[in-house]
């Protein structure tokens, strides 16, 4: 028997590199012990760049409402997160009925903007960057969701964030994220629509 490995792709420009798909796949993810208890929230700011979307956290029942904590996460990652969410949410409906619906806005209540949430809200130094996730774990009972954001590279995944909502929350966040998410593409096929600027290679 053998023991020599087979040869691994190298790179024809650096032919000293060498390059391998690494493919895993992950049952359970572990949990930092500053993660595991979570955070509680009762609502959620999302905002997006051309590359990302943040999404905060907020704890609105103290003063001033503080982001609890900021979750990272790409285009593709947001879409699964909204399609496992409306799956929840509809297995939630199923085995526990519609949770009671939160009381909405006053008529003609106009929203703040988002300049001047940010500069009511308390938001720690060591928060501004976020945690990354490129997956996400979800569960629920009876009254809560709970939301594991998770890092997925190898050779583990880890739990970068534990979210805990109201199952009353679950819905307008996800019809925020939907609705986010749309405009996002939206945008982005305006801006595909118009071609490169003049004078772009």
């Amino acid at each position: 028997m053998s023991d020599s490995k087979p040869e691994q792709p190298r790179d024809p420009k650096h032919p000293e590199t060498i390059t391998q798909d690494l493919q895993f796949s992950q049952v359970s993810a572990r949990v930092p012990d500053k993660v595991s208890p979570g955070v509680h929230a009762s609502g959620v700011l999302l905002l997006n760049g051309p590359n990302e979307f943040i999404l905060d956290f907020l704890q609105q029942m103290v003063q001033p409402p503080k982001v609890a904590t900021r979750v990272v996460m790409n285009p593709q990652t947001l879409a699964s997160f909204i399609r496992a969410l409306d799956e929840n949410v509809g297995m939630y409906d199923q085995k526990f009925g519609p949770p009671k619906a939160l009381p909405t806005p006053p008529p003609g209540a106009k929203p703040t903007p988002i300049d001047e949430l940010y500069s009511q809200l308390k938001l720690p130094d060591d928060m501004l960057g976020g945690v990354y996730s490129n997956a996400v774990m979800i569960t629920h009972s009876p009254s809560d969701f709970v939301f594991d954001f998770l890092a997925t590279f190898y050779p583990r995944s880890v739990v970068s964030s534990r979210v805990f909502m109201s199952a009353q929350q679950v819905a307008p966040f996800l019809n925020t994220m939907k609705r986010s998410f749309q405009q996002f593409l939206d945008k982005q096929a305006g801006e595909a629509s118009k071609g490169p600027p003049p004078g772009a290679n």
